[in-house]
C-alpha cells in the first residue's frame, strides 16, 4: 500500500463511489430507452425513462450533497481543484436530470423528442465526466 502524505485523502470514498454508480448507470440506460422510444414509438419506453431518471436523481442527490461537503472540506487540501470540478459536474448532471424529469413528465407522445434526448445526453455525459474526474483523482493520490 503506497504511503500518502498526512492529511491527503482520495476524493472518492468507497461508499461515495457506490452511490455515484447509480446516476452513471441509470442516466445511461435512460438515454438508451429514449433512443428506443424514438425508434419504436412505444410509449412504455418513456415510462421506463421517467423511472430511470427519478432513480438517478435520488442517487445523484445523495452524491451531490456528499460532493458539496467534499468541496467545502477540501479548501486547504491538495485536491481542492478536482473536488470543486467534481462538485460542479455533479451539480450540472443533477440539474439537467431534474429538467429532464420535468420534460419526461409531459404528455407521453411529446415527452422525449429532441429536448428530452439532448437532456438525457447531457445528464449522462456529466455523470460519466464526474465519475472519470473522481476515479482519476483517486489514482493520482493513491
Amino acid at each position: 500500500m503506497p504511503n500518502r502524505p498526512t492529511g491527503v485523502r482520495p476524493l472518492l470514498h468507497p461508499l461515495h463511489g457506490l452511490l455515484l454508480a447509480f446516476p452513471v448507470a441509470l442516466f445511461t440506460v435512460a438515454l438508451l430507452t429514449d433512443i428506443t422510444y424514438l425508434q419504436t414509438a412505444e410509449i412504455q419506453w418513456t415510462n421506463f425513462s421517467s423511472w430511470l431518471i427519478v432513480g438517478a436523481l435520488l442517487g445523484g442527490g445523495l452524491v451531490l450533497i456528499w460532493s458539496i461537503i467534499l468541496a467545502i472540506g477540501a479548501r486547504r487540501h491538495a485536491h481542492r481543484q478536482p473536488s470543486l470540478i467534481y462538485a460542479l459536474l455533479i451539480a450540472i448532471m443533477w440539474i439537467a436530470g431534474l429538467i429532464n424529469a420535468f420534460q419526461h413528465s409531459q404528455d407521453a407522445w411529446s415527452s422525449v423528442g429532441v429536448t428530452g434526448l439532448i437532456l438525457s445526453i447531457i445528464s449522462m455525459v456529466f455523470a460519466l465526466s464526474a465519475s472519470w474526474v473522481a476515479h482519476r483523482t483517486v489514482r493520482e493520490i493513491a
